[in-house]
């Protein structure tokens, strides 16, 4: 199923989408690009015009997999961001803290860092020995930013984001978001734009100490060879999402189960070039820079072909627990 993208205005946003939507004009800015969210809509075939939650409840585990934990619910989001300002600092709740509040789960999520202009930063979790206490005086104080812990970010950076971690991002870059399916954001401080502050629900989800930060992982594998070697990159392992990304000029074969036999969902995010997605008895999608596609669990093989050279993101639920990544600062 090729996705409709979804854009979202946001006043950090911007008019110019490029280098990944360099054809589309807009008269508002806009700040996110949703690939796999509930609403999103499928663009061809028979489901044109269909939501994901839509399908979510009518098929179940034939779309999501065995690995959901919710059959009626489409697992992971994933959008393109564009930040052109600062966003607003903020905290996504975990789990435990999600429920509390009668949410079904948290939101933990990771950023592929796609396009990132010199100076590009993004803001990860509190300096060492900032507490709760101390991070809500600076807001008060309206100095929060200098409490956070700010990085540098380079494209082709991992960045996994723990919920209860408090995060920003600055200009500069172009972000590949993964998430658990969830749209909880607290509002933590907003540099004065005249929008709605979480503080109390807020501060309840921060965590002093998190395991997020950029990703330590292997190098990338070539696979095949000659000149039309594939190149693999597991980006991220985490409990909620895997990760990895292709750059392939050679068909990429592949299966909707992972090494605990249990299935789920793919989708594919496409960020440079163009190639073609297909699988027995399917019709064959044409995936270029900026779409996804959603791989039914119920698929239980299929390939990407480039045409000339395709890079794209593969995000799927992992069948097993897995810890949270190996990160540093």
């Amino acid at each position: 199923m090729l996705m409709l993208p979804g854009f979202d205005p946001r006043p950090w946003g911007t008019q110019d989408l490029s280098p990944i939507y360099p054809n589309h004009k807009f008269e508002e800015k806009i700040g996110e690009a949703w690939l796999s969210g509930d609403d999103c809509k499928v663009a061809n075939g028979p489901l044109t015009g269909k939501t994901l939650s839509q399908l979510s409840e009518e098929y179940k585990r034939e779309l999501v997999g065995d690995a959901a934990r919710d059959p009626k619910r489409f697992p992971l989001l994933l959008k393109f961001l564009f930040p052109h300002e600062k966003l607003s600092v903020q905290v996504h709740p975990d789990d435990v803290q999600a429920q509390r509040v009668g949410q079904p789960w948290g939101k933990t999520e990771c950023w592929y860092i796609a396009h990132a202009k010199p100076g590009a930063q993004i803001a990860l979790g509190l300096k060492p020995g900032v507490t709760v206490q101390l991070l809500e005086e600076a807001i008060q104080q309206k100095r929060a930013e200098e409490v956070l812990n700010w990085i540098n970010v380079y494209a082709g950076d991992m960045i996994y984001v723990a919920g209860g971690t408090v995060h920003t991002l600055g200009p500069g870059s172009v972000v590949v978001e993964t998430q658990q399916q969830s749209d909880t954001t607290y509002r933590l401080y907003d540099y004065g734009r005249p929008r709605e502050l979480h503080l109390k629900d807020g501060m309840a989800a921060v965590k002093e100490k998190v395991k997020s930060g950029k990703v330590v992982r292997p190098a990338p594998l070539e696979i095949g060879s000659g000149p039309g070697k594939v190149r693999y990159a597991p980006l991220v392992t985490a409990p909620y999402f895997v990760v990895e990304m292709f750059e392939a000029k050679e068909p990429v074969f592949a299966v909707t189960r992972d090494d605990s036999d249990k299935s789920s969902v793919q989708i594919l995010v496409a960020t440079e070039g163009c190639g073609v997605v297909d699988a027995p008895g399917t019709e064959a999608v044409t995936m270029a820079k900026g779409d996804a596609v959603v791989i039914p669990a119920c698929v239980e093989e299929f390939a990407v072909r480039p045409q000339w050279t395709l890079e794209y993101l593969r995000a799927y639920v992992p069948g097993r627990p897995h810890p949270e990544p190996e990160t540093r600062m």
